[in-house]
């Protein structure tokens, strides 16, 4: 028998038919997949553009907040975040916002479709944060990263928007910032009553100083500003302050440096991480350090107390290692409980005394709390009551006395003066 007439044979088989057909069959079927996967593959390399967002990532609760807003709105899978929002009459309303819940969503952007996936690792935990860790998931048709860029865009401006008008403050929470509280609205500069001419100069000082960044490296000048309000206690160094983060569109990032567990390189990564526009308040800096010229006696006061070192925090004001476009603000009671080193050129480049009301801080109050036709004569009369007496008032004294008799006509208060000494 010759090979011809073998295999002639065993095509005339029907098992081995069968067999031969079943076996082609799967091999094309198996190249059939592969080739499909390895073009998926290539279509998505190089036809489709996908975005990472974490959910460490600033953008991420924009991101979330946009989707619900501008892309999915007709996504049925939702989860919910309840808030508080204080309205302008005083009243608490509670805010519900509807975000993407766990899974896959579609939307149209323009005339891109993109697909959306929203996922979190139940047995992975942001440590920063405590939170499950989760990721935010865009793919698009094309390789035009603009896309992408204008929706992270239009999310940060309607963020934006919600706070406009309105104070962020922050405080540390591990080694980064987080929002504390809800965004407070904006304290006009001009109901803080201070003493003639200190405003101004404060204002003034930080608007030259955000406007020009080019005149320090023009200079080779480290881009930083420091100040120091000091004077007595009730007398508006912290309610100014708050007014001018308003007035100058910042946010204020409160720093407690006797807190516990933080360290000389916690407070630089702090300080470098600082959210943009934004200014840095260190409160009683006083009572955060001793100074090296108090005796023996004073600085057994502190001692047991776990807190940043001294030279740890002269290091990150203006050290080789200290962090520029940043404006601090330190505030004290006692300025000569400061260590000379703290409060030097360089480190505070504007000291302004805070202190007790003047006779103009008295009558522009009254006539702020009093108007009427004759409120400057009757304001003169009440300051020349008030500083007749020989004493000392703190404006949060005058407001106290004055919210005191809110409901007074103003010859009553001028009458019943006497009482500020009481409150």
């Amino acid at each position: 028998m010759t090979v011809l007439e073998y295999f002639s044979g065993l095509a005339e088989n029907p098992y081995f038919g069968a067999g031969f057909g079943l076996f082609g069959v799967g091999a094309g079927a198996a190249v059939l997949r592969k080739g499909y996967q390895t073009g998926l593959i290539l279509f998505r390399r190089h036809y489709m553009i996908t975005l990472e967002v974490p959910c460490r990532d600033k953008s991420y609760q924009w991101l979330l907040h946009w989707i619900t807003t501008k892309g999915a709105r007709q996504t049925q899978h939702l989860s919910v975040e309840t808030s508080f929002e204080q309205k302008d009459s005083g009243h608490v309303k509670t805010k519900y916002d509807f975000i993407p819940s766990l899974g896959t969503h579609f939307f149209k952007y323009g005339r891109t479709w993109i697909r959306v996936e929203r996922t979190r690792e139940q047995h992975t935990l942001d440590l920063h944060m405590g939170i499950p860790w989760e990721t935010v998931q865009m793919t698009a048709f094309g390789t035009n990263k603009n896309v992408y860029f204008s929706i992270l865009e239009e999310a940060r401006h309607m963020a934006l928007k919600q706070h406009e008008g309105k104070t962020i403050m922050y405080a540390a929470m591990g080694s980064e910032w987080r929002q504390f509280g809800h965004p407070r609205k904006k304290r006009p500069i001009s109901s803080v009553v201070l003493d003639t001419g200190i405003s101004e100069r404060i204002l003034g000082d930080c608007q030259e100083f955000i406007n020009n960044p080019a005149w320090y490296s023009d200079r080779g000048i480290p881009y930083r500003r420091g100040y120091l309000l000091y004077g007595p206690p009730g007398c508006g160094k912290s309610s100014y302050i708050t007014a001018l983060a308003g007035e100058l569109g910042f946010s204020i990032c409160v720093l407690n440096l006797s807190e516990r567990g933080l360290t000389d390189d916690r407070l630089n990564h702090l300080l470098s991480v600082a959210p943009q526009q934004s200014m840095i308040l260190l409160e009683d800096i006083d009572a955060a350090f001793i100074s090296r010229e108090d005796t023996d006696a004073q600085k057994a006061a502190y001692q047991g107390l776990n807190r940043v070192t001294f030279s740890g925090l002269l290091n990150c004001l203006d050290g080789v290692a200290s962090t520029e476009a940043r404006m601090m603000f330190m505030t004290t009671n006692y300025i000569d409980r400061l260590d000379p080193a703290l409060i030097r050129p360089g480190r505070v480049d504007l000291k302004e005394y805070i202190g007790w009301c003047s006779r103009t801080q008295l009558e522009q109050m009254f006539m702020r709390f009093y108007p009427g036709e004759n409120a400057l004569e009757e304001s003169r009369r009440f300051a020349d009551n008030v500083l007749g007496e020989g004493k000392n008032v703190s404006p949060a004294q005058i407001q106290g006395f004055f919210m005191f008799h809110k409901h007074s006509s103003s010859d009553e208060v001028i009458k019943d003066y006497q009482l500020i000494w009481k409150l």
